[in-house]
């Protein structure tokens, strides 16, 4: 007591215990940790002398150096009733409030001080107040609903406490139980020990919960929002992540996703420009929460994007011997392609780097021009992949979409490529032709890129964004038909076109491929079933009309089921179709072969026409009969057939007289000129010398040889123009029994097409005029 001033000696003087946010009250138990070392001299100095220290509360809980203006005036004197020292020289110490004191002096000085030491006056509680008992029961009960309300959102309150302040009566009690258990703000419970009747007391107190009742209810909103906007795919997110994590450890996993991805794209010995690029995208990843949107974006971009196969390839087999075995094992015919395509591998055997080679291979359903892309690649040795572009109208299917898109992914080319395995796979891109545009943008036009070998090296996909190189990729196209293909695709391919196969070739590919393939394929052997050569014939004349082979495998097919059926019935052990039988499974003939008269007629001359299904001899009439010379045309003929039919009548009159016909014919004579078969449109220039010859033959009355049949487009001179599909109108005419065909001199070269059997059993006569035409046609007098 000896820092003290002699003026304050009159006070109670007593060692200082400054708190940092804790406000003792009278009857009060307050436990608290000391940890200054002046606190801790003070505690000692206090249980040397009767124990009694005097605590109050600090206004900055941060001040170090406690000096009287950073003390509030208004404090306790406690009783120390426990002390325990931790094994880290803290001291935890328990009081008890006694009595409640002003202070009125605090010994600042340094020099010597071990403690701060205070003198203070007591301050009674029993002041008198103006208040009625009304007026404070008033108080007490709008305290003890308040303190109800407050209660009731804060939710750790026992309720043991809230039943005995709900439960009493007296003021100063109800007051007590609040303040020394609610959790209010320490200036908030210092203004309340400042209040000294109990009036003021309770209207603080009241004011003091009103306050926290508002805090809390807006906490709770918070929470309750917060709460609410954790929704399910939140929690499947963070449940996924826990599930990796755990999948993770139990797997000994010691490298990161992100090092993962690092490594992996270091492997790949990409271009600066696209390892930079990727190992940012990586680099991403450890900015972003693992179960955000935008990380399982990148994430799928990074996958995407290692998948492909940036410096992987096949090698190609360059062997053309065995090449060109797989390819006539595989199919019949085709010469053109076939030789196109050994062309294309020797000169890959020659210079490995050459890049650039794109087919269209074009031709109608059924010849085959999609199962010759897949023997191509497996005679090269090369990956294959087919991409149908039938009804794609998207240039987002082949360029794909921007990954900023959600659900974005890459194009069918990309994708080709990721399935191929390989940079260096054959791609056939199917019925290019039947790809169409709208209003996304004309898929066609992102064609022109990837089909172009000098501009494919970089082909950069939406999704992707970053070059790849597609020069190494053979691609082959196929298409019905080049009419609805943009030029400019179409003059970044060399157009092969695959013709129909004439009867003679759909035998051999029955025989030689489609019949084993049946019969494997319903679980028959070949002795259980056969079908002759004439029924083999049979099947393709009565039964089928196409380009291709589609439906005639179809029969064959059918007639396997109908052999098994008889065999699990146990009817037979075996059956032999023929050309006799045939129509007992599979019914009345669908197609009857056109058929040609045996005897020379007046008028009626056999044509030869052109159809998407093979050539057919199409006989043309033309009757001559009185009238006011009229030329009728029947028979669904088109313009430039019409047209035809007036050349003919114009060319008939200027020969009229080497031929004996009336000068006058095309006053007083109709002349009606007819195509069987009229249900069945026909048009084109071919049938010009047809006609000629029937209406000469008509108005002349010199008969046609029947052995003969002819094609060639006219002019009013008499010139004999070159057509097309000589390969298919003359095996049609070798199947009716023809002996003769007249054709166009200039059709010369297209004679090497001609299957050989045809040229052995057909005598050709080479036509520069009508004149040539007419001399073998006619039936010469005797």
């Amino acid at each position: 007591m000896d820092y003290i001033k002699a003026e304050y000696l009159d006070y109670e003087i007593y060692p200082v215990i400054p708190m940092r946010g804790v406000v003792a009250f009278p009857k009060m138990v307050v436990h608290f940790d000391v940890t200054r070392e002046k606190s801790i001299n003070a505690i000692k100095e206090a249980l040397k002398n009767d124990r009694k220290v005097f605590v109050v509360t600090q206004k900055d809980v941060f001040s170090e150096d406690i000096k009287k203006e950073d003390l509030y005036k208004t404090g306790v004197v406690a009783e120390i009733r426990q002390v325990l020292r931790t094994p880290d020289g803290m001291l935890r110490v328990l009081v008890e409030g006694i009595k409640k004191a002003k202070l009125v002096e605090l010994d600042e000085s340094d020099s010597e001080q071990k403690y701060y030491e205070a003198a203070v006056k007591e301050v009674n509680n029993n002041t008198r107040t103006k208040v009625t008992d009304v007026e404070i029961e008033a108080l007490t009960r709008t305290v003890k609903e308040a303190f109800e309300n407050y209660a009731e959102l804060l939710p750790r309150m026992p309720s043991e406490l809230v039943a005995s302040v709900l439960c009493q009566d007296d003021p100063e009690e109800i007051f007590e139980n609040i303040v020394f258990n609610a959790s209010f703000q320490y200036a908030d419970k210092q203004e309340l020990l400042e209040q000294n009747n109990i009036a003021m007391r309770l209207t603080v107190l009241l004011s003091v919960l009103t306050k926290e009742i508002e805090i809390l209810a807006v906490e709770n909103e918070i929470h309750a929002q917060v709460k609410e906007s954790i929704n399910r795919n939140q929690r499947n997110v963070v449940l996924r992540e826990q599930m990796r994590i755990i999948s993770s450890q139990l797997e000994g996993e010691d490298m990161d996703e992100e090092d993962d991805y690092h490594l992996k794209i270091s492997e790949l010995d990409l271009e600066e420009e696209i390892s930079s690029k990727l190992h940012k995208e990586a680099d991403r990843l450890t900015k972003l929460p693992p179960a955000s949107q935008e990380s399982f974006v990148i994430r799928n971009y990074l996958d995407t994007v290692l998948e492909l196969p940036w410096n992987k390839e096949s090698k190609s087999k360059v062997n053309i011997k065995k090449a060109e075995s797989i390819l006539d094992k595989d199919h019949y015919g085709l010469k053109k392609v076939k030789e196109r395509i050994l062309e294309s591998i020797a000169v890959y055997a020659m210079n490995p780097d050459v890049k650039g080679q794109i087919i269209c291979l074009v031709g109608p359903p059924g010849v085959g021009k999609t199962s010759i892309g897949r023997s191509i690649a497996k005679a090269l040795g090369r990956k294959y992949v087919r991409i149908s572009l039938g009804g794609v109208r998207d240039e987002s299917d082949i360029r794909g979409h921007r990954k900023t898109y959600v659900g974005a992914m890459p194009g069918r080319i990309i994708n080709a490529m990721i399935q191929a395995g390989t940079k260096n796979p054959l791609i056939l891109f199917d019925e290019l032709d039947k790809m169409s545009n709208d209003f996304r943008g004309d898929p066609s036009a992102a064609m022109l890129e990837v089909l172009d070998g000098e501009q494919n090296k970089e082909f950069r996909d939406h999704y992707i964004e970053l070059p790849f190189d597609l020069s190494d990729v053979m691609f082959i196209t196929t298409a019905n038909t080049t009419q609805t293909i943009p030029a400019p695709l179409l003059d970044r391919m060399e157009v092969i076109d695959i013709t129909s196969y004439t009867r003679d070739e759909k035998f051999h590919i029955a025989k030689d491929h489609l019949i084993p393939k049946q019969i494997k394929q319903h679980g028959l052997k070949n002795t259980q079933m056969k079908i002759s050569e004439d029924g083999i014939f049979k099947l393709i004349d009565s039964y089928t009309k196409e380009a291709g082979v589609r439906n005639l495998e179809r029969n064959i097919g059918s007639l396997c089921r109908k052999t098994a059926k008889e065999i699990v019935y146990g009817n037979t052990k075996k059956i032999k179709f023929t050309s006799k039988n045939i129509n007992e499974y599979l019914g009345v003939e669908k197609h009857i072969s056109e058929s040609r008269s045996d005897k020379d007629e007046t008028g009626l001359v056999n044509g030869l026409a052109w159809t998407s299904v093979g050539g057919v001899l199409m006989p043309l009439e033309v009757l001559v009969l009185d009238g006011k010379g009229t030329t009728e045309v029947t028979g669904s003929l088109g313009d430039v057939m019409k047209e035809s039919a007036k050349i003919a009548v114009s060319y008939s009159r200027s020969v009229a007289d080497k031929y004996s016909i009336d000068k006058e014919f095309y006053k007083n004579k109709d002349i009606h000129i007819h195509a069987p078969e009229g249900a069945v449109p026909k048009d084109g220039p071919s049938a010009g010398v047809t006609m000629v010859t029937a209406m000469i033959s008509a108005l002349s009355g010199i008969k046609v040889r029947s052995d003969v049949a002819m094609t060639g487009e006219i002019t009013l001179h008499g010139k004999v123009l070159p057509i097309g599909g000589l390969r298919e109108k003359t095996m049609a005419a070798y199947k009716e029994g023809i002996k003769t065909v007249i054709i166009p001199a200039k059709n010369k070269p297209d004679l090497e097409e001609v299957d050989d059997v045809v040229k052995e059993n057909i005598r050709f006569v080479l036509a520069e005029t009508i004149e040539d035409v007419l001399d073998n046609a006619l039936v010469k007098e005797k």
